[in-house]
């Protein structure tokens, strides 16, 4: 039985009323405080075991410095331990999102301070290398801007589903959205990486590959997937009340299944830049 499957319409009825019914209503109840992030209580632990079962992601606030040991080790204890060591990423596979503008990172908008569309993280690679989990950690925040609008991936499902259940159908068609090769002087640095919006593991988990963006990105010439990309991009730039909007303070994070995001721009000042630590996985967290 997997409601994701469009042939399962017992299934899907089901965990449609249970998924609305325990969708927190507001975005103070996805914040847990945890005492140190070294050493998180069993309650801590299970609340936000409890919050991502429901809606894929939870928010932590620590009053303590931590450093980016710490917060493997707090990934660790939701089964995230395989992480993407993405170009950006430091030797020990953590990526520090700040202001760069030197080197090559500068011409990538997350290292620059303008908003970023809606998106999973990524979307461009390859299959067999999705990311299912991730935390963002924010060392210092920007003094102003810098919120993220949050919203369930499998919140955008049900609305998709409801509206039109062929919407769903062409969003997994396996080359549906593609990202185009990346050439670099000539040189082939990424190949295209064709692939479906929504798929589901062999656990039955959904997953997501998603980006807003308008620029260096291909979807598939077929009036129905305009149609559905239409709705989705609808449905992220609405009010809905499902979609969150927060501006992660010092000692606070998030830890998700790789939700659905955005970033506003925001401005630095030479006293205060912002500074986020950023870790993607491989796995999904583990109930």
């Amino acid at each position: 039985m997997n409601p994701f499957d469009l042939r399962d319409t017992t299934s899907w009825l089901f965990w449609r009323d249970q998924k609305r019914a325990s969708y927190p209503g507001s975005l103070d109840e996805l914040i847990v405080e945890v005492g140190n992030l070294s050493s998180p209580t069993d309650a801590e632990l299970g609340k936000i075991r409890e919050l991502c079962q429901c809606c894929n992601m939870a928010l932590f606030a620590t009053n303590k410095a931590v450093n980016k040991e710490e917060l493997k080790s707090f990934g660790d204890r939701f089964g995230l331990r395989h992480l993407n060591a993405n170009e950006g990423a430091d030797d020990d596979g953590v990526t520090a999102i700040s202001v760069v503008e030197a080197q090559w990172r500068q011409v990538y908008i997350p290292y620059t301070n303008r908003r970023i569309n809606w998106h999973t993280d990524g979307y461009y690679n390859e299959p067999g290398e999705q990311i299912r989990g991730m935390i963002l950690y924010c060392e210092t925040p920007a003094p102003e801007g810098g919120e993220n609008a949050l919203v369930d991936h499998e919140m955008a499902y049900l609305h998709l589903r409801e509206l039109d259940p062929e919407y769903i159908r062409v969003l997994m068609w396996p080359d549906v959205m593609t990202i185009p090769a990346n050439e670099v002087n000539d040189h082939i640095e990424r190949e295209a990486r064709p692939g479906p919006v929504f798929s589901f593991d062999a656990h039955g988990h959904l997953h997501m590959r998603y980006t807003a963006r308008a620029r260096h990105i291909v979807w598939k010439d077929d009036p129905l997937v305009a149609s559905a990309v239409e709705a989705l991009r609808g449905y992220l730039n609405s009010n809905a009340a499902e979609i969150f909007h927060a501006t992660l303070q010092r000692g606070q994070g998030l830890i998700c299944n790789n939700v659905l995001h955005d970033r506003s721009g925001f401005t630095d000042s030479p006293e205060q830049k912002r500074l986020l630590y950023r870790l993607r996985y491989f796995d999904r967290m583990q109930s």
